[in-house]
C-alpha cells in the first residue's frame, strides 16, 4: 500500500472515529491527536445521547463550548450546531421563552451565553436577552464602578500634583504646612525647602488607556468585565479610553463605550486568535507612549505570528508604554494559558498574571502611577509568570 493510500485510509478512520464517538464498539481503532480530541469533546457535549449532564442552562462550560465549535468548524456548521443545542439541550427552554429567561438568576456566565447565541435568537427573545444583560451590567456597575472611579481618579491626582511650581502656581497654604519644621525663630520666618503647587490643568486627558481583549470562547467572562471597566473609564475626563476586541480580525468598539450593553452585543465570542495583529493595531493608536497603559487581556494562545508579537511588545515597552498581559479578568480561578509566551513577554518587561474584577481598580491605579506591576501583584498576593530563562 502506497503512502498516499495509507494516508487516505487513516483519514477515513479518523472521520469514522469522530462520527461514531469512540469506545470499544466503534471498530476503527483510530487514535485522535490533541486537536481532534477537543473536537470530539465538542461534538460529544451536544450529540452523545448517553451523556448525563449536557451543557446546562447557565453552566460555565457553555461559553467555552460555543467558542470551541467556532474554532473547530466552519460558520455554516456552527450555525447548525447552535440550533441543535437550542433543540436538544436545556438551552432551548431558557432562550426561546422570554418568561423563562426573565425568571432565571442572571450572572456573568449567562451573559456570555446570551451574547454568544444572539445570532440565533428571535426578535422578542433577543429583546428579552438584552434586558437580562442590562440587569447583570447594572448590578456589576453598582459593585465595581465606584472603586474604579476612586482608584483611577486618585492615581491621576497624584500624577498631576505639581512638585516644581512656578511662583504663580505655588499653593502657599500647603507649602507652609509642609515646611513648618523648617521655621527659623531667630528670623521669624521659615525656609520653604519643599514647594507645593496647584495641579496643572490639562486641556486633554492625562493618561491614555487601551483595553485589548481576546474574544476566544475561553475569555468570555473576561470580555464582560473588561467591557464594563472600559465603559467606566471612558466616563472619566482625565483618561482617554479605547476598547479593542479581536479574534483573527480586530474591531475597535471605543465609540460604543457609553453603552456597555451595546458593546457586549457587538462582541463575537469564539473563533481564532491573532494577538500580533491586535497589538499592532493598538500600536498605531498610541501617540503618547509614556502616558499610555496597554492592557492585553488574553490567554496568549497565539494563532498569529508570535515573533511579531514579541517584537512589537519590546518596541512598546522601550518607548515607555506601561503594558501588562492579563491572562484572565474573572473570578473563575486559575486560567489555562500559554506559559511559554507569557514567560517570554515577562522577560521583555510585560508582566503576565490573572486578575479578579475586585483587584482591577487597584491594578489600573498602579499602572497609571507607573509602579512596578510585578511588585504590585506580589504585594496583592497574585502569582505572576516568571520571566523565561535567558538562553546561553
Amino acid at each position: 500500500m502506497s503512502e498516499t493510500d495509507r494516508a487516505a485510509r487513516a483519514e477515513r478512520l479518523r472521520r469514522w472515529r469522530l462520527v461514531l464517538g469512540g469506545g470499544p464498539a466503534d471498530g476503527t481503532g483510530a487514535r485522535l491527536q490533541a486537536r481532534d480530541l477537543g473536537l470530539d469533546r465538542a461534538l460529544g457535549a451536544l450529540y452523545d445521547s448517553d451523556r448525563s449532564g449536557g451543557l446546562g442552562a447557565s453552566a460555565p462550560s457553555v461559553p467555552r463550548w460555543l467558542g470551541d465549535i467556532r474554532d473547530y468548524f466552519p460558520a455554516s456548521v456552527v450555525q447548525v450546531m447552535q440550533r441543535d443545542a437550542l433543540e436538544r439541550l436545556d438551552l432551548k427552554r431558557m432562550l426561546t421563552e422570554p418568561e423563562m429567561l426573565e425568571a432565571v438568576q442572571p450572572d456573568v456566565a449567562l451573559v456570555s451565553t446570551l451574547i454568544s447565541l444572539r445570532a440565533v435568537l428571535g426578535g422578542r427573545t433577543k429583546e428579552t436577552a438584552r434586558r437580562v444583560v442590562r440587569r447583570v451590567v447594572d448590578d456589576l456597575l453598582r459593585r465595581l464602578e465606584e472603586p474604579l472611579r476612586q482608584a483611577v481618579t486618585g492615581a491621576i491626582d497624584r500624577a498631576r500634583r505639581n512638585r516644581r511650581p512656578r511662583h504663580a502656581e505655588i499653593d502657599w497654604n500647603r507649602t507652609i504646612r509642609a515646611n513648618l519644621r523648617h521655621y527659623q525663630p531667630d528670623y521669624g520666618t521659615l525656609v520653604p525647602e519643599t514647594r507645593l503647587g496647584h495641579g496643572r490643568r490639562s486641556r486633554g486627558s492625562l493618561k491614555d488607556v487601551i483595553l485589548c481583549i481576546d474574544q476566544s470562547g475561553s475569555m468570555a467572562n473576561s470580555v464582560v468585565y473588561a467591557s464594563l471597566f472600559g465603559a467606566v473609564m471612558a466616563s472619566l475626563p482625565a483618561v482617554s479610553t479605547r476598547l479593542v476586541v479581536f479574534d483573527t480580525a480586530v474591531v475597535d468598539l471605543s465609540e460604543a463605550l457609553d453603552d456597555p450593553v451595546e458593546v457586549l452585543f457587538s462582541v463575537q465570542l469564539g473563533g481564532g486568535t491573532d494577538i500580533n495583529r491586535a497589538v499592532g493595531y493598538c500600536a498605531t493608536r498610541i501617540t503618547r507612549p509614556e502616558d499610555t497603559v496597554l492592557v492585553l487581556i488574553s490567554d496568549l494562545y497565539e494563532g498569529g505570528v508570535e515573533a511579531g508579537l514579541l517584537a512589537q511588545a519590546q518596541r512598546l515597552v522601550a518607548a515607555g508604554v506601561q503594558m501588562v498581559a492579563l491572562l484572565a479578568l474573572s473570578d473563575e480561578g486559575a486560567p489555562a494559558y500559554d506559559r511559554d509566551l507569557a514567560a517570554r513577554l515577562a522577560t521583555l518587561g510585560v508582566p503576565a498574571f490573572a486578575c479578579t474584577p475586585d483587584l482591577f481598580p487597584a491594578l489600573m491605579a498602579a499602572a497609571i502611577r507607573k509602579q512596578d506591576l510585578t511588585a504590585w501583584a506580589a504585594a496583592a498576593g497574585i502569582a505572576t509568570v516568571p520571566p523565561a530563562p535567558r538562553e546561553a
